[in-house]
Order: C-alpha cells, then structure tokens, then sequence
C-alpha cells in the first residue's frame, strides 16, 4: 500500500508538476495572466528539487547560451526510484 502511494505521489509530481514547468519555461507568460499564475504555482513546487540540483551542475555551454540539466538528472532520478519500487508491485 505504503509503495502504491509513494509511485503515485512521484509519478504525480513528475508528470503534472515537473513536467509542465519544463513545458511552460519555453513559452514567455505576460505578467498578471493566468499562464503567469500557473508558471509561479510550478516554480514554487519545483524549486526546492531543482534548485540545489542546479547549484551542484555546471551549466552547460551550447551555441553561446546555457543548457540547464538540473530538469533531466531530476527525471531520470525520479524514474531510478520509481521504477524498482513499480515492479515490486507486480
């Protein structure tokens, strides 16, 4: 029960949290609109994971601008939980 919970509650973060903040950051929201309002409710709830992520990861250099990596080593961390614990529910 306790691992069904847990997969679910990452699973939640990961795919309607993480995911579409990763989403919105390549979309410019005017202020005060309701996309703004969305993309600060995402910010709150992810930063406290991709920040110290962030902080630990050198910014990669690409074509004159910087790659931030932290959204990929969280995914795939996530899954590296997930995973093991989803199969040992089947």
């Amino acid at each position: 029960m306790l691992r069904t919970v847990v997969v679910l509650l990452l699973e939640i973060y990961l795919w309607g949290v993480l995911f579409p903040r990763a989403l919105l950051s390549w979309f410019p929201a005017p202020p005060g609109s309701t996309l703004a309002s969305i993309n600060s409710v995402l910010y709150r709830l992810t930063e406290p994971v991709l920040g110290p992520v962030r902080r630990m990861l050198p910014t990669m250099q690409a074509g004159g601008f910087g790659i931030d990596l932290s959204f990929i080593i969280v995914f795939i961390g996530i899954q590296l939980v997930v995973i093991p614990i989803a199969y040992r529910l089947l």
